[in-house]
């Protein structure tokens, strides 16, 4: 530790999907104590890991855990053009194959292992819940993409035009929609930053992208009921780009029997970054005292896994 700031690891790897594409990968870590458990990152539309997830990635460290994140195809220094999102089952198939061969590893399968979403990026750890229901053992969800707020949509007429549109021209720029970074970013010098970052992608969503986006959004509205892992949604009472509604709905319905719902007045949609310094300092707070508290009290999912080995020995 020097001059009482904890010395961070960062590391950066590269990796390959299924598709043949080179994924940025990375890590931070505290090298001065064996980590209490594992975090994974996933990051916002048009955002990515190494820079704007960066001082998450450090507090999360310096707070002792060990925490991943993965650029998405399309985002940040991984391959695929810029802004395009395919398909979004392939993102979660990324993440999965990833964020799983870490957990797997003999030095971590007895560590806890928990996501962390802002945004898109909530939507995607949502989506990763579903597909392995019993593998994570809780997620914060930051401002999730569980709904894109009435405002930020195009009206009925135009979504169905532009759906059909995105099966013949994906790629292109098309999607009408207002400057997200104006509307997410609270803190001006931090709007600076994300204009100035050329790892962010600029301009209007592509087709294909927004009607990704929108049907995923859509899909999670409707099956809310579904989640059932220990969660933490925290979200800004004057968010403009998703749904705080929504995430009240997902604290009351969610089958889970351990959620926790945090709303802040008065703040915007990007809480990990885009606040002025003392409502991150509360953000990270709250994220580190919910994380700590889930280490302390045990890890009933490595318990019930040891259990279902002995009976099946």
């Amino acid at each position: 530790m020097a001059n009482g700031v904890a010395e961070i690891e960062y590391q950066e790897k590269y990796i390959e999907n299924s598709r043949g594409m080179k994924l940025m990968t990375c890590r931070w870590v505290s090298g001065k104590q064996e980590p209490k458990a594992l975090v994974f990152m996933c990051h916002g539309y048009a955002m990515e890991c190494s820079v704007t997830m960066k001082s998450a990635g450090r507090r999360l460290a310096e707070a002792g855990f060990e925490v991943y994140g993965m650029d998405y195809e399309g985002h940040g220094k991984s391959e695929g053009l810029a802004g395009l999102v395919s398909n979004f089952n392939d993102v979660i198939q990324d993440c999965s194959n990833f964020f799983s061969s870490i957990c797997e590893k003999e030095e971590n399968k007895k560590k806890m292992r928990y996501l962390l979403g802002e945004s898109m990026g909530g939507a995607v750890a949502l989506l990763l819940h579903r597909k392995k229901p019993h593998f994570w053992d809780g997620a914060i969800l930051v401002a999730p993409m569980c709904k894109i707020v009435d405002e930020m949509k195009p009206s009925p007429l135009v979504i169905n035009m532009l759906t059909a549109l995105s099966k013949i021209i994906p790629t292109w720029k098309l999607v009408p929609t207002k400057d997200i970074v104006d509307l997410a970013f609270k803190d001006s010098e931090v709007r600076k930053q994300i204009r100035n970052n050329p790892l962010c992608y600029k301009g209007r969503p592509r087709l294909k992208t927004g009607h990704e986006l929108y049907r995923v959004s859509t899909e999670l509205e409707q099956t809310l009921r579904e989640v059932s892992l220990p969660f933490l949604v925290l979200h800004g009472e004057d968010d403009k780009v998703t749904d705080k509604s929504v995430s009240i709905q997902l604290h009351k319905v969610a089958s889970s029997k351990d959620k926790t719902l945090k709303l802040y007045p008065g703040m915007w949609h990007s809480l990990l970054i885009g606040e002025p310094p003392e409502n991150l300092d509360t953000i990270y707070k709250d994220i580190v005292d919910w994380l700590n508290d889930k280490c302390v009290h045990g890890n009933t999912r490595l318990e019930s896994e040891l259990k279902n080995q002995n009976e099946d020995k």
